[in-house]
């Protein structure tokens, strides 16, 4: 049976289903393992991980007045606390229907297909650019600021266009390349986060450079570290956790970047607990930006296959995530973060209630369980079927999502470019 307790309550003979929270925040290079030493038990009581799921069918149970909550409590309570986002935001669209005319974007919209074309060129451009910004700062050179803002704003008009497009791209990152493409991902992730708050233009694109240049202490990382597909060292460890101190100094030095900028490299791994680095701020000692950054930074890379875990789904992705909400995330960007998601973002394999497994394609403008999917496989057969796009959210629709499925449970090779299509091969 699979319980969740606090990390003072883990004992030497448990077994470790999963660590409640991102790999990036433990040393270890597997979740799943019976805790037989004593090392390291201290390594995760020392760690920001504050709750661990434990199979008692594997290890010890914990005694019998500790606290804990099964999965299927947790399951549940992600459930409701999502159907309640959901019609809190169909009430709001509803209201701003019925209230006034929306305000429409400067730019106009495109389709998916379309916009998947030209964030392919961008995301192409930009990891160009962001591997010269790492090699200025091996260098010993300060980061072209100016640059890097042309860069945001390119990335911003494709959110402003389509939001889902360059955001769902940039996660399909290869090894090599994940600390550069992490980074343009971040930016759009920010920057749609961003507009779903309501922020001004102008913090809309602070927030897309903060996304942009938030790892760039990384570059004082060794390769071979950041990309170890085996267990980090204790020094290991710690040179990884100094990088927001030394991508805030190199910053700092270059002088171009707002404070906000430079805030949000410092303290996108602080939690709103205080139990995140480097300085352990909790609650609003955290800035809004850096409470933003710390969920975007998440989620792209618990999204992204690394070299040592292989990507969540992005659906069961906002559902870990809910878990950590509240003591990880600041609860109302989180929620404004599925908001602009979807509660199944694009790319999530889902099963319909016809019996059907489709990929989600684009999210509906007035539902976040109503999105625009591609119907590609019969459950009842076991047999593909001839591609179909179904919305969801279109009037005279009678069908809808059953719940999510774990992609590595059907193997499908070529998931990913159902969606993203040519651009995914490009």
């Amino acid at each position: 049976m699979l319980k969740r307790i606090q990390i003072q309550d883990l004992v030497i003979g448990m077994y470790v289903q999963e660590f409640c929270g991102s790999w990036m925040e433990h040393p270890f290079w597997r979740a799943s393992f019976l805790l037989t030493e004593y090392a390291d038990l201290d390594r995760i009581l020392a760690s920001s991980i504050s709750e661990v799921w434990i199979d008692t069918g594997k290890g010890r149970d914990v005694p019998t007045h500790t606290v804990t909550l099964s999965r299927e409590e947790v399951d549940e309570q992600i459930a409701t606390d999502f159907s309640e986002l959901a019609a809190e935001h169909a009430s709001d669209m509803a209201q701003l229907e019925s209230t006034s005319r929306p305000t429409l974007d400067p730019l106009a919209p495109t389709s998916t297909e379309d916009e998947l074309r030209t964030a392919a060129s961008i995301c192409h451009q930009t990891r160009a650019a962001v591997l010269s910004m790492f090699h200025e700062v091996r260098m010993g050179r300060a980061v072209d600021a100016a640059g890097a803002q042309s860069l945001v704003e390119a990335i911003s008009d494709s959110v402003s266009r389509n939001p889902g497009a360059l955001i769902n791209l940039a996660r399909l990152k290869t090894a090599d390349d994940y600390t550069y493409m992490h980074s343009v991902a971040v930016c759009a992730l920010m920057v749609a986060l961003a507009r779903q708050l309501g922020l001004s233009e102008a913090h809309q694109r602070s927030a897309g450079l903060a996304g942009l240049l938030h790892d760039l202490g990384k570059a004082s990382i060794a390769n071979a570290v950041l990309n170890k597909p085996g267990k980090l060292t204790e020094h290991e460890y710690t040179l990884v956790q100094h990088h927001p101190q030394a991508g805030y100094e190199a910053l700092k030095a270059g002088g171009q970047v707002s404070a906000s900028v430079m805030d949000a490299c410092l303290h996108h791994h602080e939690k709103m607990d205080g139990t995140g680095y480097p300085h352990r701020l909790a609650g609003e000692k955290i800035s809004l930006i850096a409470r933003m950054t710390a969920v975007c930074d998440v989620y792209d890379a618990v999204t992204s296959d690394r070299p040592y875990k292989k990507g969540w789904d992005p659906s069961e992705s906002l559902r870990r995530m809910a878990e950590w909400s509240g003591g990880h995330f600041d609860a109302r960007v989180f929620q404004a973060f599925v908001k602009c998601m979807g509660i199944y973002p694009m790319g999530s394999l889902v099963q319909l209630a016809s019996g059907h497994l489709a990929v989600v394609m684009e999210q509906g403008q007035k539902s976040l369980v109503n999105p625009k999917v591609k119907v590609f496989f019969s459950i009842r057969t076991g047999l593909r079927i001839p591609p179909l796009i179904v919305d969801l959210s279109a009037p005279g629709n009678t069908d809808s999502i059953a719940r999510r499925e774990d992609p590595a449970k059907w193997n499908f090779p070529d998931l990913d470019e159902m969606w993203a299509g040519f651009a995914h091969k490009a």
